[in-house]
C-alpha cells in the first residue's frame, strides 16, 4: 500500500490567486486613498497657508497703523512749544525750588490731556538728559532723583537722535511702576532753537492693548496669534507668562516682508511691521490643517475594508470554479501515477477546465489500450528471449572448443615464426656488421689518403716557409744596416744642433754688445738697442727650440740603438727556425711514404670484405624467405583464433543479450501488472 502525500493547501493555484486578486484591489484602493489624502492634505494645506498668510498680513498692516498713532503722539509732545517752553525752564531751575515745583505741575497736566486723550496709554514719563527721573506727581510714579542713564533702553533712546524708539515689552513696564507687562516708545524731547535734549519721553502702553487691536482672528482651532522682535523676544502672546520671554517658534531667516514657513509641526504666516521692525506671527498646527482631509483616509479604509471584502468573495468563486476542479484533476493524476488507469474526471463545463478534463479521460483511455496491448507484447518477447538464450548458450559451448582447437595451432605457428626471426636477425646484425667493417676500412682508406694529401701539403708548405724565412733574415739584414745609417744620420744632426747652439750664444753675445753699444750712444742708439733686445729674444726662442730638437734627436738615437739591438738578436732565430723547418720537411716525407704502403695494405683488405659481403647477402636472403613463410603462417592462425575469439565474444553477448532481455521481459510483466484496467 503506497501512501499519498496531501498537497499544501498554501502552494495551491486557488490560493495564489486568492492572493494575488486580494493583493491587487486592496493596493490598488489603499494606494488611489493615499494619493487622494495626500493630494487634499497639500491643497488645504496650500490654501490654508495663503489664507493665514493674508489674514496676518491684514492684521500686521493694521497694527502698523496704530504703532503710526502712537508715534504720532510722541510727536504731538515732541512739538508742543508749550510744553518745551516749560521744559527748558525747569532744567534751569533748581528741582528742591517752589518754581521748580510750580512747573512740574504745568508739565503734569499737560501730559495728562495726551493721557485722556488715549486711553490705551498706561503712563507717560520724562527723565533728564543724564537719565534722571522727574517726578510729577500724581501722573509719574518713578522715584524722584533715581537715575536711569545707566540703562540699555535710554542709551539706545537717547542715540536714536529724534526718531522714535520702540522698546518690546517686558514685566513691570521699563519704569518698574506698571502692573502687567507693557511696552514702550522711547524719544529725546529736543530745544528747536539749540538742537539740545532737555528732556527724554517715556510712554509705556500694556501689552494687552496689542491683543484687543488684533482682535478676534481666528484662524483655526489652536492657533494663536503673537508679536516678536527681531531676535525673537515675544512682544505680544495670549499667555502673559510668554510675553518677554524667548519664542519658542524659530524665525526663519528671511528679508521678505511677509510670508508663511514650517517650523515644530505648526504653519508659520508672518509680517513684518514697517513701523517697528516688529514681526506678527500667526501659528496654526498642521494637524488641525489637515483635520477635515483625514476624512478622506477614513473613506479609504473603509474602501480597504469593502475591497478586502470583495476581493475574498472573487476569491472564493476563484477557488470554486477553477481551484477545486484542478485540484480534482491533480488527485486523479496522482491516482493514475499509482497504476489507477480507471480514474475519469468527468467534468461536463464547456469552459477549458472541463476541457482539460475530457482530454485528461481520452488519455486515461489511449493508456489504458497501450497497457494492454504492451502486456500482450510483453509476453511474446518473454518467449522469445527464453528460445534465444537456449540457443545462444549451445553455440557459446561450440565456438569455445573451436576457440581452444585454434589457440593450439597459433602456439605451434608463433614458435616457428620466433625461431626463423631469430636466425633472420643473427644474418641481419652479421650484415650490418660486415657492412659496418667495409665502411670502416673504406674511411680508413680515406682517411690514409687524406694524410697522405696532407703531408704532401705539408711538405710544400715548408718549403715555402723556408723560402720566405730566407727572405725575412735578409729584410732583418737589410733593416739592421739601414737602422746603422740611420744613426750615423742622427750623429749628423746632433753636430748641427751643437752648432745650432753655438751660433745661438754668439747671437746673444752681439745682441748683448749692440745693446751696451746703443746705450754709449744715448738717445740715438734707441732704436738700434730695440733691434738688439728684438734679436737677443729670438736668439733665445732659437736656443729653446734647438734644445727641443737636440731631446727629440737623443730620444731618436736612443730608439735607434735599442732597434739596433733586437734586430741583431732577430737574426740567429731566424737561423734556428730554419734548420727546424728542413728537419720537419725530411718528416713529412717520410710520413708520406708510410702512408702509401698503408694504401696498398687497405686495397688487399677491401677486396676481401667485399666478397664477404657477397656471401652473407646470399644467407640473409635465404633466413628472409623462411621468416615470410613463418610469418605468413603463423598470421593465417591468428587470424582463424581472432575469429574463434570474436565469435565466442559474440556467442557470450548474445547469450548475455538474451538473459538480459529475458530480465526485462519479467521487469515489464512486473511493471504492467501494476496497472489496473
Amino acid at each position: 500500500m503506497q501512501l499519498v502525500r496531501l498537497p499544501n493547501p498554501a502552494k495551491s493555484v486557488g490560493m495564489k490567486l486568492f492572493i494575488v486578486f486580494f493583493a491587487s484591489i486592496l493596493t490598488f484602493v489603499a494606494a488611489v486613498g493615499a494619493i487622494s489624502y495626500s493630494i487634499s492634505k497639500g491643497i488645504v494645506t496650500k490654501k490654508v497657508s495663503e489664507a493665514t498668510r493674508q489674514t496676518i498680513v491684514q492684521a500686521g498692516e493694521k497694527m502698523d497703523f496704530y504703532y503710526g498713532t502712537l508715534e504720532n503722539l510722541t510727536s504731538q509732545i515732541l512739538f508742543d512749544k508749550d510744553l518745551m517752553s516749560v521744559l527748558r525752564r525747569m532744567s534751569a531751575l533748581d528741582p528742591e525750588s517752589y518754581d521748580y515745583m510750580e512747573l512740574t505741575w504745568k508739565v503734569r497736566d499737560k501730559l495728562n490731556t495726551y493721557t485722556y486723550s488715549n486711553a490705551d496709554i498706561g503712563s507717560l514719563h520724562l527723565f533728564r538728559p543724564d537719565g534722571t527721573y522727574i517726578n510729577l506727581g500724581a501722573s509719574g510714579g518713578g522715584k524722584k532723583g533715581q537715575s536711569y542713564g545707566d540703562e540699555a533702553w535710554f542709551k539706545q533712546a537717547v542715540d536714536a537722535g529724534e526718531n522714535a524708539t520702540w522698546l518690546p515689552s517686558v514685566a513691570a513696564g521699563y519704569s518698574g511702576t506698571m502692573a502687567s507687562p507693557s511696552f514702550a516708545i522711547a524719544r529725546p524731547l529736543k530745544d528747536v532753537a539749540s538742537s539740545k535734549i532737555v528732556a527724554v519721553l517715556l510712554v509705556e502702553i500694556p501689552a494687552d492693548v496689542l491683543g484687543k487691536q488684533l482682535g478676534n482672528i481666528a484662524l483655526g482651532d489652536g492657533s494663536s496669534v503673537r508679536i516678536v522682535t527681531g531676535s525673537n523676544g515675544v512682544v505680544f502672546a495670549p499667555e502673559a507668562s510668554e510675553i518677554g520671554a524667548p519664542s519658542d517658534i524659530p524665525l526663519q531667516a528671511d528679508s521678505a516682508a511677509d510670508g508663511s514657513y514650517r517650523a515644530e509641526g505648526n504653519l508659520v504666516a508672518y509680517y513684518k511691521s514697517k513701523a517697528t521692525g516688529w514681526i506678527s506671527l500667526g501659528i496654526v498646527p498642521l494637524g488641525e490643517l489637515v483635520k477635515d482631509s483625514k476624512v478622506i483616509a477614513n473613506v479609504t479604509i473603509a474602501m480597504a475594508v469593502l475591497a478586502a471584502v470583495a476581493a475574498g468573495l472573487i476569491g472564493y468563486l476563484i477557488v470554486r470554479f477553477v481551484a477545486r476542479p484542478l485540484s480534482k484533476l491533480s488527485d486523479l493524476m496522482q491516482l493514475g501515477s499509482q497504476g489507477d488507469l480507471r480514474v475519469r474526471a468527468g467534468l461536463r463545463s464547456r469552459d477549458e477546465i472541463g476541457r482539460l478534463g475530457r482530454s485528461f479521460d481520452t488519455m486515461m483511455e489511449q493508456i489504458t489500450g497501450l497497457v494492454r496491448q504492451t502486456r500482450l507484447s510483453a509476453d511474446q518477447v518473454l518467449e522469445t528471449a527464453s528460445e534465444l538464450a537456449s540457443a545462444s548458450r549451445t553455440t557459446a559451448v561450440s565456438a569455445k572448443e573451436i576457440a581452444v582447437a585454434t589457440e593450439e595451432i597459433s602456439t605451434g605457428a608463433g614458435g616457428l615464426a620466433n625461431e626463423a626471426e631469430r636466425g633472420n636477425d643473427l644474418t641481419r646484425r652479421n650484415a650490418e656488421s660486415l657492412r659496418d667493417a667495409i665502411g670502416a676500412s673504406r674511411q680508413m682508406e680515406s682517411a690514409a689518403s687524406a694524410v697522405q694529401t696532407s703531408s704532401a701539403h705539408g711538405a710544400e708548405y715548408i718549403a715555402g716557409l723556408i723560402a720566405t724565412t730566407h727572405e725575412a733574415e735578409a729584410m732583418i739584414r737589410s733593416m739592421a744596416e739601414k737602422v746603422g745609417k740611420l744613426s750615423e744620420s742622427a750623429g749628423s744632426i746632433r753636430r748641427i744642433v751643437d752648432l745650432l747652439n753655438n751660433v745661438t750664444k754668439q747671437t746673444n753675445i752681439l745682441s748683448l754688445n749692440a745693446t751696451i753699444e746703443a746705450a754709449r750712444s744715448g738717445a740715438a742708439g734707441k732704436g738700434f738697442m730695440v733691434v738688439a733686445d728684438e734679436i737677443r729674444s729670438l736668439a733665445e726662442q732659437s736656443k729653446a727650440s734647438i734644445g727641443e730638437v737636440g731631446v727629440i734627436t737623443e730620444t731618436i738615437l736612443t730608439e735607434i740603438q735599442e732597434t739596433v739591438g733586437v734586430l741583431s738578436g732577430a737574426s740567429p732565430i731566424f737561423r734556428q727556425q730554419i734548420d727546424s723547418m728542413k728537419e720537419a720537411d725530411t718528416i713529412f716525407k717520410q710520413v708520406e711514404r708510410d702512408m702509401g704502403a698503408f694504401l696498398g695494405q687497405l686495397d688487399d683488405v677491401g677486396r676481401f670484405m667485399s666478397e664477404l659481403d657477397r656471401s652473407q647477402g646470399v644467407l640473409a636472403d635465404s633466413m628472409s624467405n623462411v621468416s615470410a613463410v613463418a610469418q605468413q603462417s603463423l598470421a593465417t592462425s591468428e587470424q582463424v583464433a581472432s575469429l574463434s575469439q570474436e565469435q565466442l565474444h559474440v556467442s557470450e553477448r548474445l547469450v548475455r543479450h538474451a538473459e538480459q532481455l529475458e530480465r526485462l521481459s519479467g521487469s515489464l510483466q512486473s511493471a504492467l501488472a501494476r496497472f489496473q484496467t
